[in-house]
């Protein structure tokens, strides 16, 4: 099925006209997709079969980077083989009867290996050479056996070569990468370098239909807004920051030193150690620097930033340092992100950009994104395996959408809010460098301990007993601090739903006589 959708990617990358397909001197424009050689034998004789068609005009054409390599060990897509029948692919003679699993079944089974015996398996075949070669397999080494930091070294397997202290395979490690397999197929091992190396589409970029303020009174914000929890961008409101004028590489380096370690997934790392690996680093998911207690561990970062006075109301504080994690600093490549999830314990939050640009695009809480599967009771989703998958294979499918999504590129020194329920996805334009912070206002207080009582909600406090302790404290807090206001906000929450009833969200912000966004407050 995976080729099948590679073939029509492909075939999606020639420049269309009204009439006729114009075919292109291969020599022409080396970084369009087309003419990357491991994918030029389909490209060429797929164009055959379209040139009678006739289509409207596409400009723009999915791009490899500029920097990208051509995939490490040579392998193609599936489709190439069809139009290669002399061809056999190496991929099946090399894994014997072990041929009839699939690429992931493969790699998942590889993924139980040490990497000692990785290094034995590559031994054995061209095939097994360049499965066990996948860098995500030694990217879960790495991260597993050194826990405490890691300095990268151009690629996963030979940053855990060094590390472990193999000399002579670090000696080789050069031209282990370049090797290449000859007629070696695979939509599986092909995308992951695609999703590493493809560019942002224009048209991914171009949609910004999310609500821009200046300037606006508290009021306004919880009238228009928060209170009716819909997305808005705000500009200005973090213009006397000093993190704004002093966070970046060389300031952010100097100030945390050689004793600081950040959380990268599971992981602490120095923080010019992130940078070195942010730098060399092209893979499908980059690992993103994303730590809850910076503020602790360099007291004078909390001190360059303030609370946005449009969300100073956190009734989580009522419980002092026994509170969930709330806010985090944020440093990412380009290309990292955050995949497609809803903000934990029902919160809303707000992210503000310091350095940098990123792309949103966010869905209401009764509209699930395309390619999204959440479990019956939300404590799992199921979604593609990188963000510029989704761009590749969904995003397309939202322009017929009555219920668009809200989208926009937040750049430095603005700030999103992001409503409680809210699906959103974020990937980094360019280097970025943000703070973010979850927080309950009396608007959300209601379904956040509705959320919490639940036996199978996700939350970022541990276990089941965990959670049942934090509503019980979280109520008992809320009452003791503010008498009464638990069954007021109730009361007004029910009131709430019925208007609802009555006027559906989309009525409220769609203007049905020209299928644009209204917002109109």
């Amino acid at each position: 099925m995976l080729s099948f959708r590679m073939m029509n990617l492909l075939s999606r990358i020639k420049t269309r006209t009204k009439k006729k397909i114009k075919r292109k001197n291969p020599n022409q424009n080396p970084h369009k997709l087309k003419n990357q050689n491991p994918i030029s034998s389909i490209t060429k004789n797929h164009s055959s079969l379209v040139e009678e068609e006739e289509e409207e005009d596409t400009k723009e054409c999915f791009s490899i980077k500029s920097s990208a390599p051509s995939h490490t060990h040579g392998v193609q897509p599936l489709g190439n083989l069809y139009f290669n029948p002399g061809s056999i692919n190496s991929r099946d003679t090399g894994l014997g009867n072990l041929h009839t699993l699939t690429d992931e079944l493969v790699l998942d089974i590889l993924g139980f290996l040490d990497g000692n015996s990785l290094g034995v398996l590559a031994c054995v075949s061209k095939s097994f050479y360049v499965f066990t070669n996948h860098e995500p397999l030694w990217r879960n080494l790495v991260l597993e056996n050194f826990v405490d930091g890691f300095q990268y070294n151009g690629s996963w397997k030979s940053t855990f070569v060094v590390s472990k202290g193999y000399p002579l395979l670090h000696m080789a490690s050069g031209d282990v990468r370049s090797f290449k397999v000859r007629d070696f197929y695979s939509d599986y091992l092909f995308q992951s370098w695609l999703c590493a190396n493809l560019e942002m589409k224009g048209e991914w970029l171009e949609r910004d239909n999310i609500v821009r303020k200046r300037g606006i009174s508290v009021a306004e914000f919880v009238a228009n807004f928060e209170e009716v929890n819909k997305p808005v961008l705000l500009e200005g409101c973090i213009d006397n920051w000093d993190a704004l004028r002093n966070w970046d590489r060389d300031y952010l380096v100097n100030l945390c030193g050689d004793d600081v370690k950040f959380s990268v997934g599971p992981v602490e790392i120095k923080l010019k150690d992130y940078f070195g690996y942010s730098d060399q680093v092209r893979e499908e998911r980059p690992l993103y620097l994303f730590d809850p207690k910076f503020a602790e561990k360099v007291p004078k970062l909390g001190l360059e930033y303030e609370v946005p006075v449009y969300f100073r109301e956190d009734l989580f504080g009522v419980l002092g340092n026994e509170r969930p994690d709330y806010r985090w600093i944020i440093i990412g490549p380009a290309g990292s992100g955050s995949s497609f999830h809803v903000d934990p314990n029902s919160t809303s939050a707000w992210n503000a950009v310091i350095k940098g640009s990123k792309k949103w695009v966010l869905f209401p809480p009764d509209v699930i994104p395309p390619g999204v599967h959440p479990s019956p009771d939300g404590a799992e989703v199921a979604s593609p395996v990188s963000i510029i998958e989704w761009f590749m294979n969904f995003y397309g499918a939202t322009k017929n959408w009555k219920k668009k999504p809200i989208e926009c590129i937040c750049k430095a020194g603005e700030v999103i809010f992001v409503p409680s329920g809210w699906w959103h996805l974020v990937i980094n334009l360019e280097e970025s460098i943000a703070v973010t912070q979850n927080y309950v206002s009396r608007r959300n207080l209601s379904s956040v301990l509705e959320f919490l009582k639940r036996p199978n909600a996700s939350t970022l406090v541990s276990g089941t007993k965990d959670r049942v302790n934090l509503h019980d404290k979280f109520k008992n807090a809320i009452e003791a601090s503010f008498p009464g206001a638990i069954d007021e906000l109730a009361q007004k929450e029910e009131e709430k739903k019925i208007q609802q009833r009555k006027l559906s969200f989309w009525d409220s912000v769609a203007d049905t006589r020209v299928g644009a966004f209204k917002f109109s407050f």
